[in-house]
């Protein structure tokens, strides 16, 4: 009896550890990491997140059987009212280069404040957030073009991301 009370208990014990489930989170593997990991940032526009996805996650596959050997890169052109990408592929769908331009997106506050540290009473009136990728080169180049106004002038100003005036 007393063995049969034991081997209850053991058996209570291991089914209560074997009842943990571990979630782990999703993971994703792209072609395109370089691509990702340039450009990725915290502080970018949902607009822009949705485009750059949109390119990231093109089906190629459709393309490439249109796709000439004369030639090593094709070109796809990606629009939204507020931006637009055009994209660079090879034929087995990695990103090569990228030229982006979106149109009134939310300015990074380092921007912000280094505006309106340099042009006190100055207001923002338009922007154009601009991207340039090329992967061979490692090559990211952001730049921020706002327009700006006091009283009855305008000027555009030009930084990069960092609030740094080119």
């Amino acid at each position: 009896m007393k063995k049969i009370l034991f081997g209850l208990f053991i058996f209570g014990l291991t089914y209560q550890v074997n009842s943990q489930t571990i979630e782990l989170p999703n993971t994703v593997i792209s072609l395109n990491y370089k691509y990702l990991d340039a450009v990725g940032s915290d502080n970018t526009s949902e607009r822009v997140k949705r485009l750059e996805d949109e390119i990231l996650n093109y089906k190629h596959k459709e393309l490439s059987k249109l796709y000439d050997n004369g030639y090593e890169v094709y070109e796809v052109s990606f629009y939204v009212p507020q931006g637009k990408i055009v994209a660079a592929y090879n034929k087995h769908g990695k990103i090569i280069r990228t030229n982006e331009k979106y149109n009134n997106v939310r300015l990074p506050l380092v921007v912000m404040q280094a505006i309106s540290k340099r042009f006190p009473n100055w207001g923002i009136v338009e922007d154009a957030y601009l991207i340039k990728y090329h992967c061979d080169k490692d090559f990211l180049k952001q730049e921020y073009r706002v327009k700006i106004k006091n009283d009855d002038k305008y000027i555009m100003v030009s930084t990069d991301e960092k609030g740094i005036f080119l």
